[in-house]
């Protein structure tokens, strides 16, 4: 039997997920054995590939960079996870929705710079006037919730989709997995 291509990506968020998915420690060995991890910001991968079995996506979409990025890893994904609270409801991302985007962006290199108070034009992607939730942009297959989910919930997850297993998130996360 081959390996699923498995790949993880980053949106608007702390990374937080990716953290919590690297504290499975030496249960990744295991899942290595299942999987191939092909894109990652762990792995010095530059553009997702295509033929993705399973994607497991952090963060709000609060950006045009983002925008693309999930709507490409969903055209070339079969199952789209959309892991922890900023994928799934915006969290912390969201939580600049009623001030606005003009006015983060002056706050954050205007106001709070003591020197070059400028507002970055090449490396800051522009903004969405709202950061929202994966679901608002694209189909998502799995919701796996929590800031961030535990290692056990990654864990136990990924082995339910690579095994074709049914997957109850609920009982995941109510038993700390």
């Amino acid at each position: 039997m081959s390996k699923l291509k498995v790949a993880t990506a980053w949106l608007d968020g702390c990374s937080g997920c990716h953290m919590s998915f690297l504290d499975m420690d030496e249960q990744i060995l295991e899942l290595a054995k299942i999987v191939d991890v092909v894109y990652s910001p762990i792995v010095d991968t530059k553009e997702f590939p295509d033929n993705v079995d399973i994607a497991l996506v952090e963060g709000a979409v609060g950006s045009v960079d983002d925008e693309k990025k999930i709507k490409k890893i969903r055209e070339h994904s079969k199952t789209l996870v959309a892991m922890g609270d900023c994928g799934i409801t915006g969290n912390v991302p969201a939580m600049r929705n009623p001030i606005g985007p003009a006015a983060i962006l002056d706050r954050a290199y205007i106001e709070n710079a003591s020197a070059q108070q400028q507002i970055p034009s090449v490396e800051v992607p522009k903004l969405l006037k709202l950061a929202r939730p994966i679901h608002d942009f694209v189909k998502v297959d799995v919701f796996l919730p929590g800031c961030p989910p535990s290692p056990g919930t990654f864990l136990a997850a990924l082995t339910a989709l690579v095994n074709g297993s049914p997957l109850d998130v609920s009982a995941l996360t109510r038993f700390g997995a």
